[in-house]
């Protein structure tokens, strides 16, 4: 029962409603949206909220709405395919180096610790001013940036979890390392992963709206709420609706993420248990 309670709370029904909506909407916008999201119509530039156009319309015409469904979709999708590369990546690596230590734990957590010296939007815009802002490089850059977290998280519970007696019992039976870290150790790695997996979605959406704000993003005419927020800065006093609107995007999703996360944190912490 408690659990169940548990798993009912606020927070956790606040922000899996923002989070499902979010991406709710972002899935719509990749298949439909009120108006084209591209089209030029200087006829109405700068046009505020109206029955035609619900957000008004930027410097060039555009519906808002459109721009902003389909910029959900194109930052919804980067933060996806960068948070599934880094926990793939980081999870192979966390499990491979703390079940088998050695020579190899001490090489790839030497690197690893080197990276998680710097922070993930520095070492995102170093790679970014390699290989060029583009959508998988983007993505490339987030996830590079993010595995060091998912490895040291994903080891650190191996390193207890390879000293359990279901670990001996599996050797014992004669399986090979690998099926054991495949079917005993990393099933075990899911609670405290999903939880960092869900936080490091609202880093790396956080990230690309950076990104896209300082021009080493998606390229336009392409719509990213970063890329929206920076064009609307020339044209606050007369349109204020342009800064506003993907400002709050972000910060109601993010704060939806951080909703969400808090309340998987609080089902999956043992030290919560006992917490009502």
């Amino acid at each position: 029962m408690k659990l169940f309670k548990r798993a009912l709370a606020p927070n956790a029904v606040l922000g899996g409603l923002i989070v499902a909506s979010v991406l709710l909407v972002a899935l719509l916008g990749t298949f439909w949206t009120p108006h084209d999201p591209m089209a030029l119509n200087f006829a109405v530039k700068l046009a505020p909220p109206s029955a035609s156009y619900w957000l008004g319309t930027d410097e060039f015409g555009r519906d808002v709405v459109s721009r902003l469904m389909l910029g959900a979709a194109t930052s919804a999708w980067i933060s996806l395919l960068s948070v599934s590369c880094a926990v793939m990546v980081g999870a192979t690596l966390g499990v491979l180096t703390g079940f088998l230590r050695g020579a190899f734990d001490r090489i790839v957590m030497t690197f690893n610790d080197a990276l998680l010296a710097f922070p993930g939007i520095l070492l995102a815009l170093g790679l970014l001013a390699v290989f060029g802002a583009n959508l998988y490089g983007i993505v490339g850059a987030l996830a590079f940036a993010y595995t060091p977290s998912v490895t040291r998280v994903v080891r650190g519970s191996v390193l207890s979890l390879r000293e359990r007696e279901f670990i001996d019992a599996s050797r014992v039976m004669g399986n090979s390392e690998i099926y054991t870290m495949w079917r005993h150790v990393l099933p075990n790695c899911m609670a405290p992963l999903t939880v960092l997996a869900t936080s490091m979605f609202g880093w790396a959406l956080l990230a690309e709206s950076a990104l896209s704000f300082l021009g080493l993003g998606v390229p336009p005419p392409a719509p990213t709420w970063g890329n929206m927020l920076a064009a609307s800065r020339p044209y606050f006093e007369q349109a204020v609706w342009l800064g506003i609107v993907p400002g709050a995007c972000i910060s109601i999703t993010l704060l939806g993420i951080n909703l969400l996360g808090d309340a998987l944190r609080d089902r999956f912490d043992p030290r919560m248990r006992g917490v009502q």
